[in-house]
């Protein structure tokens, strides 16, 4: 069974630098304020220090690597907001499907610094990796027996992992799923981004001329996409809409765009047939503007080239770049925003 498009968007959830809540993001962003500031959770050799965008007053409990803390704490967010119970989720078919880049890649630190010294290393962090993976403790916590998936395609984690959520709707495979990103920041992250020499010591600009490349962030952004249906017989308003979604590999650089942005450009011609939408009905882009030179000057062509006039931005001088969860961070700011006006 293949259900239409639309899906729809019932639940919200965010917590990163602008705020642990969807509701202090917001405010963050309308009014203008900023979290930018040294690293409070590690230090660093390296000679550049950048100040970075890390989630305020959040202390992750023991038992979880801080990734899946932050999914989990935007999971709940985002399952209360779609009025979903746990009578209700165990009587449908609800999935999970989680995008991360980094994971949480400090608690593997020492583990490995005392394996190349010759010692015997705990092995703690990796009975943590273990049982931390980001979409399995949100199907643990609300006993979820659908598919359950962690998809990691670097910096596009979060917004295929929505993307793949919505084919299982759409395929009959599930009636909900909870579909978003989460990332930590840490210090291995830190250190290979300085050494690109692709951050900025000041608030970054996405597509300014002036820019000078990103800041990193950290956290996560939890969407509840759910069949129409469902939603109908749940009596569940939608928030928004799925119409549709592309995805593409520029099979070019690790890092950089590729300079004719190829990908770019079919993944969103993509987005437009699967949604049956001309590109003159679009009235306004979320882009993932990151600050740097080449992101923004490859992204910036591409969509003046498939979508002329049509006004585009980017939140991450708010958020700071968040890896795998910049996608669904922006995905929810995108509804928020719509909403609010």
């Amino acid at each position: 069974m293949t259900r239409p498009w639309p899906v729809a968007i019932t639940g919200l959830g965010c917590i990163c630098a602008a705020g642990n809540n969807l509701d202090d993001c917001m405010e963050a962003l309308y009014s203008g304020r900023r979290a930018l500031a040294p690293s409070s959770r590690f230090t660093s050799d390296h000679p550049i220090k950048n100040p970075v965008f890390e989630v305020p007053g959040f202390n992750e409990p023991p038992e979880l690597l801080r990734t899946s803390a932050l999914g989990l704490q935007a999971a709940r967010e985002a399952i209360a907001d779609a009025g979903l119970d746990q009578q209700t989720l165990r009587s449908l078919r609800v999935g999970v499907c989680v995008g991360t880049t980094v994971g949480s890649a400090m608690n593997n630190e020492q583990f490995c610094r005392d394996y190349r010294a010759g010692l015997e290393p705990d092995l703690a962090p990796i009975e943590r990796i273990l049982r931390s993976n980001p979409a399995a403790v949100i199907a643990r916590a609300f006993e979820l027996t659908g598919p359950c998936q962690t998809v990691v395609n670097a910096c596009a984690s979060g917004t295929d992992a929505v993307g793949l959520a919505a084919s299982w709707i759409r395929g009959g495979i599930c009636d909900i799923v909870i579909a978003g990103g989460a990332d930590e920041l840490g210090r291995i992250t830190y250190n290979g981004f300085i050494s690109l020499m692709i951050t900025d010591d000041s608030p970054c600009k996405p597509f300014d001329k002036n820019r000078k490349g990103l800041n990193l962030g950290e956290g996560a952004g939890m969407l509840v996409l759910e069949s129409e249906e469902v939603r109908a017989r749940r009596g569940k308003e939608a928030r928004s809409f799925l119409l549709g979604y592309g995805s593409a590999c520029d099979a070019h650089h690790l890092t950089a765009p590729k300079p004719d942005g190829e990908g770019l450009r079919y993944a969103i011609a993509e987005a437009l047939s699967c949604s049956a939408t001309p590109a003159e009905a679009i009235a306004f882009v979320n882009a993932h503007g990151t600050g740097t030179p080449d992101n923004d000057r490859v992204e910036s062509r591409v969509l003046a080239d498939l979508l002329p006039g049509v006004p585009f931005l980017s939140t991450k001088g708010y958020t700071g770049h968040t890896l795998g969860a910049a996608g669904a961070i922006e995905a929810v700011f995108t509804v928020a925003c719509l909403e609010r006006g």
